[in-house]
């Protein structure tokens, strides 16, 4: 089969959703939403390192493999290094209380939205710069993320809210300045900004050279991505007055992965031949429709994937379920399909 997109793309997602709601369907919901979720977003990070820091061009013993050998190899990676994150990960923010909390699961997906912060926004700088080494610039990296990560889990985000509840631990609350939820629905919203701006292809920033240096790239995308992001949430949360939760699920995350389909899955072929801004305009009203799209169906097929669950406060079963669902299984399985294994068996590789 050629690897002609947008059919390529299409082709490959369709097995990857069947696939992500069989598996979710291995499990019960405490079960998903605990360990499993935990474990697979522990994978992303480095996903990320090997997708975007090393363009899967490292480490060598696996890039210079044929497909799907070289797919197989960087996706083992992928679990050792989820592997050995989770492991770190329940002993630090976790204080080893099983089953996972949420302040763990918190700390987890602030992981996921640091490492592509520091991977894409920043370039990876300055690790990139000071270490010739790309592996093990790609390690520091990560390690840098995770450090982070767990500043801004201990200054930010506070628990107080759930001392009433049986899933409250005081001894993991960081007793920050922001209600935990809050602050974590801030981070994912202002990663979606990020992926905004990917489909404009940085414009109008790359307009001035001189702007798409970092760390000046870094830091203006930052502030972009945090100054749209508070607008964002204040409107969805205090003017909409939707509950913050149920804001996530319906904003940032199925325009996240509406994303990831139409700029990975589809490589953003949709309207290849527009200029930006047109083009960045199309590509992200696409977004918003085919992640809006799925996470319709994904949420028509809970009661059938998993059962009948709970929406919103206190537990936000529901909720939970849908955004590991789609950021959590899905996800990092259309990055090894698309990224990974470079859409094979659907696309025929080079020799």
């Amino acid at each position: 089969m050629n690897g002609r997109q947008p059919a390529t793309g299409i082709l490959a997602t369709i097995p990857v959703i069947a696939v992500s709601l069989v598996f979710v369907h291995w499990f019960t919901f405490p079960v998903f939403a605990g360990w499993v979720a935990f474990y697979t977003q522990c994978t992303i990070p480095m996903q990320i390192i090997v997708g975007v820091t090393w363009g899967c061009r490292e480490p060598e013993f696996a890039a210079n493999q044929q497909q799907p050998m070289k797919g197989l190899l960087l996706t083992m990676i992928t679990v050792i290094a989820g592997i050995i994150a989770s492991v770190v990960l329940l002993a630090v923010p976790g204080g080893n209380i099983t089953p996972p909390t949420p302040m763990l699961m918190h700390c987890t997906i602030v992981s996921v939205a640091i490492t592509f912060w520091i991977s894409i926004m920043w370039g990876g700088w300055p690790f990139r710069s000071l270490i010739r080494n790309t592996v093990a610039s790609g390690i520091t990296q990560l390690a840098a993320s995770y450090l982070v990560t767990y500043v801004l889990f201990r200054v930010f985000f506070n628990y107080d809210f759930m001392k009433e509840t049986p899933a409250y631990v005081a001894s993991l609350d960081p007793h920050g300045l922001f209600n935990a939820w809050s602050a974590l629905v801030y981070i994912v919203t202002a990663l979606s900004i990020m992926f905004l701006m990917l489909h404009f292809e940085l414009w109008p920033l790359k307009l001035w050279p001189a702007l798409m240096k970092q760390p000046i790239l870094g830091v203006i995308w930052t502030m972009i991505a945090l100054i749209i992001a508070a607008g964002l949430f204040c409107i969805g949360t205090k003017v909409i007055q939707m509950d913050t939760v149920q804001f996530m699920v319906a904003v940032p995350i199925p325009f996240i992965f509406g994303t990831i389909v139409t700029l990975n899955m589809l490589e953003g072929t949709l309207f290849k031949d527009r200029k930006q801004p047109i083009k960045g305009l199309l590509s992200t009203i696409s977004a918003v429709l085919i992640g809006t799209g799925l996470s319709w169906l994904y949420q028509s097929l809970a009661a059938i994937v998993t059962g009948r669950l709970h929406a919103g406060p206190p537990s936000y079963d529901f909720e939970i379920w849908l955004a590991s669902a789609l950021l959590a299984v899905t996800f990092p399985l259309l990055i090894i399909s698309a990224v990974f294994f470079d859409f094979w068996p659907f696309k025929q590789q080079d020799s």
